[in-house]
């Protein structure tokens, strides 16, 4: 009479641990790894509704889409924060939540720190004041293993899995990956998986499951294990911590076995084929007697408009390359204003490259630079100049200052061309065009300036608008961003996502004031020759003299 109660307690048992065996325990809440930045946050009433908006934003994207990865942004006044949630793949989107919960209540230990992360086994989630969605190896990653020790030998399999794992997961897309290998005594088998941030590079989420693999290694022969990074996580353990059926297939990206073998033999088929065709093709075009026509000396296609001047005409457009004339030196050369037949105002730049027979060669590599980094729409090559030894580049296209005199290219290039061309379109008025008379002329960036220097920032705007089509505040702001983006130095300039924030912003920017631009002509010479102050600036904006229409 009990045999179907004992066949009831024998099957539940079963299912049970079936049920542990496949099932996934929870958020996994046990932390792993927390950190607070020694510095504090400079307007605490900002940066905590920052913060506040940031989670909140974090929470509404994995709760609607179903994502394990989000990052929020927040902006008021001049503070500026930056947030991102993930989570394991392996976790319901409800346990997902649960550990963001408990993750959005430890952080907030760091109570003014303008930085701080917290990682769990079953999620990551970090803020701060500065962007860093791509970062993944930075001081404070770490290790943690267990302190049991398995009774079979694992360290040879195990290591193999951590192997396999920091080769494929970098070209898995989405950065992650889980496997399950059999270790085959006592049937035993290493669950693990590794993980890099969605926002990271292939490069750097290799380079982050590098610093892992090499940390974890430490933790052999113990049953488990995990390391940590900012950008990534690795963790492996004998007791299983997802299901079994959320493995994925890492086979195709570990380039082994019959199937690459496969695909190299075809892949050398082809690129004999194509080695064939190259060596034809050179071997027609060297038979062929070419001459370069001097117009497309550089076989810059990309150029528009006249690709080489004469060097007498720049020449007397810079007045004989006189000092009074010269914008800045550089280690690329020297940078000139210079006034062609037409009237219009360029930047004529003389490149120093020195007597070698790869003049040529360094010239060719200095135009496609120009042409080819940036947006041709904002940055454009007018022409080139060779003669004899002397290799001119002249150009409008907003180039930053630091690439004019300096040949640095950088991001912060493209935010100071996107500030120009923003004044432009509010004005009406091209970067090179002089508004007033002889005695009181002004270019774009001085007029914006001292405009906004006296609070008058709506009298830039062109005449034909409307003010009934516009908010005069939002107006203002938009005028003040375009002049934090033409700051003088780098540095201080936003990047573009933070531009898109600042811009989103419904507050003003009471608390980021900009600096100065560099193309602010802030000594004009009187009839006297006497200089002059047209702005009440300090006397270190005299360093811009002239640098005006180096764009």
């Amino acid at each position: 009479m009990f045999q179907p109660k004992l066949v009831a307690i024998i099957t539940l048992t079963w299912w049970s641990s079936s049920v542990v065996k496949y099932a996934v325990a929870g958020p996994q809440t046990n932390l792993v790894n927390q950190g607070c930045s020694t510095y504090n946050a400079s307007n605490l009433r900002s940066f905590y509704a920052n913060i506040n908006g940031t989670f909140s934003d974090l929470r509404g994207e994995i709760s609607n889409q179903s994502t394990h990865f989000a990052t929020a942004q927040q902006a008021r006044g001049d503070v500026l924060t930056y947030a991102l949630l993930q989570c394991r793949n392996y976790l319901s989107k409800n346990d997902c939540l649960a550990c963001f919960h408990t993750a959005s209540i430890q952080i907030r230990n760091c109570s003014a720190g303008n930085g701080a992360r917290v990682i769990y086994d079953g999620c990551l989630l970090r803020y701060e004041s500065e962007r860093f969605y791509d970062q993944t190896n930075e001081p404070g990653s770490g290790v943690s293993c267990g302190n049991k020790t398995s009774n079979v030998t694992i360290t040879s399999v195990g290591l193999q899995v951590l192997t396999d794992l920091q080769t494929a997961t970098p070209k898995i897309k989405g950065f992650y990956a889980a496997t399950k290998t059999d270790v085959v005594v006592n049937g035993t088998a290493i669950y693990a998986i590794a993980q890099c941030v969605e926002t990271a590079t292939e490069d750097k989420c290799l380079s982050c499951m590098q610093v892992a693999y090499n940390n974890l290694q430490s933790c052999f022969p113990n049953t488990d294990g995990r390391a940590f990074d900012a950008g990534c996580f690795m963790r492996y353990s004998t007791t299983p911590f997802f299901a079994d059926n959320q493995t994925i297939d890492i086979t195709p990206y570990l380039n082994k076995g019959g199937s690459s073998k496969k695909w190299g033999i075809i892949g050398g088929v082809v690129g004999g084929v194509v080695l064939i065709l190259l060596v034809l093709f050179a071997w027609l075009w060297f038979r062929k007697p070419k001459r370069v026509p001097r117009g497309n000396i550089l076989g810059a296609t990309e150029l528009k408009g006249p690709v080489n001047y004469k060097y007498k005409d720049l020449k007397a457009a810079t007045k004989n390359f006189k000092d009074e004339n010269k914008l800045g030196e550089g280690g690329f050369g020297d940078v000139y204003k210079g006034t062609l037949k037409n009237g219009k105002v360029v930047a004529i730049k003389k490149l120093v490259l020195g007597k070698s027979s790869k003049m040529d060669d360094d010239f060719e590599g200095e135009v496609k630079l120009i042409s080819n980094v940036h947006h041709r729409n904002l940055v454009r090559l007018l022409g080139c100049c060779s003669k004899g030894q002397e290799r001119i580049l002249v150009y409008e296209g907003y180039t930053a200052p630091e690439y004019a005199m300096h040949g640095q290219l950088s991001e912060k290039a493209d935010t100071y061309s996107y500030g120009i061309v923003v004044l432009e379109i509010i004005s009406g008025q091209k970067s090179t065009d002089v508004k007033g008379d002889e005695e009181s002329h002004e270019y774009l960036l001085q007029r914006t300036w001292n405009l906004y220097e006296k609070g008058l920032h709506l009298e830039l705007l062109e005449k034909d608008i409307d003010p009934n089509d516009y908010d005069a505040g939002d107006m203002k702001k938009i005028i003040e961003i375009a002049l934090l983006c033409t700051q003088a130095s780098p540095a201080t300039r936003p990047t573009m996502s933070e531009v898109v924030v600042l811009l989103k912003s419904k507050s003003l920017l009471e608390h980021l004031r900009p600096t100065m631009p560099v193309f602010v002509e802030t000594n004009i010479k009187t009839k006297e020759g006497n200089s002059s102050s047209t702005t009440g600036s300090s006397s270190n904006a005299t360093a811009s003299i002239s640098i005006l229409s180096a764009r």
